[in-house]
């Protein structure tokens, strides 16, 4: 069974020499209430994600909003995908549907999420600010719960005419409509992945993606909800990324 897993600040502590065997680290209240909730107890072991190093400790005191923990060892382990996996979502006419992506998408290695305004968006900016906070404990949540090894970084929104000029090697954007074209080859380098919100992607804007490099991707001939278009895609490259080793080339079939 896997330990209890805590993410904290990369420096939340005055530590000039760094992290080290038997420093005890004092935990806030939400992370007392957190483990108070998973029914630790003084004495229990977990594991503290500290910036880039993940350590296992012991649960020294537990109180109502406070907590003790001691650190034991470091956890050398490396749980992130072989290559980063940016998430380019759209902003939906619903926020609350961005709740549902982040969890999955964590889960399955989003190094990076960035929400876009698409056409269809019907993006608020006041709105959206204001959402920001929670997407973050989202993500942290989810990145505790599967166990993550670093937490994706959040942007801010940009709009959908930032979104052809993004730089990585592969750039991919799930398109409904049949192009004649077959699924790109999925190289061990960066992917950027985007598709559409409610309604779709708009004529105008699969045109200027094309146009910049970004390659359509089939994820079947059922036209997917936006919600679920992806977490499909993502799902099949870590299928493909686990069906290799680091020397071969994987590819996501059509």
């Amino acid at each position: 069974m896997s330990l209890p897993r805590l993410f904290l600040d990369a420096a939340p502590f005055d530590l000039p020499t760094g992290p080290a065997e038997n420093l005890a680290l004092p935990l806030g209240a939400e992370a007392a209430r957190h483990l108070r909730a998973l029914r630790l107890r003084p004495g229990d072991a977990l594991e503290l994600v500290l910036g880039d190093q993940t350590w296992t400790a012991d649960l020294a005191e537990l109180g109502r909003d406070r907590a003790l923990a001691r650190l034991v060892a470091p956890l050398r382990e490396d749980r992130e995908p072989p290559i980063p996996l940016q998430a380019c979502l759209p902003l939906p006419a619903q926020l609350s549907l961005f709740d549902e992506w982040l969890p999955p998408l964590v889960e399955l290695g989003a190094t990076l999420i960035q929400p876009v305004a698409y056409a269809r968006s019907e993006f608020d900016p006041a709105k959206t600010a204001a959402r920001m906070e929670r997407w973050t404990r989202i993500i942290q949540s989810a990145c505790e719960q599967s166990h993550r090894s670093r937490r994706p970084e959040l942007r801010a929104p940009i709009p959908f005419a930032a979104l052809p000029a993004w730089e990585a090697p592969q750039k991919w954007v799930a398109y409904e409509l049949a192009t004649g074209e077959a699924n790109p080859g999925l190289r061990r380098e960066a992917l950027a992945f985007t598709c559409g919100p409610e309604g779709g992607i708009a004529d105008a804007e699969y045109a200027a993606l094309a146009a910049a490099g970004w390659r359509p991707v089939s994820l079947g001939r059922s036209i997917l909800r936006a919600v679920t278009a992806p977490v499909a895609l993502l799902g099949a490259v870590q299928y493909e990324l686990g069906k290799t080793s680091t020397r071969d080339t994987p590819r996501l079939a059509r």
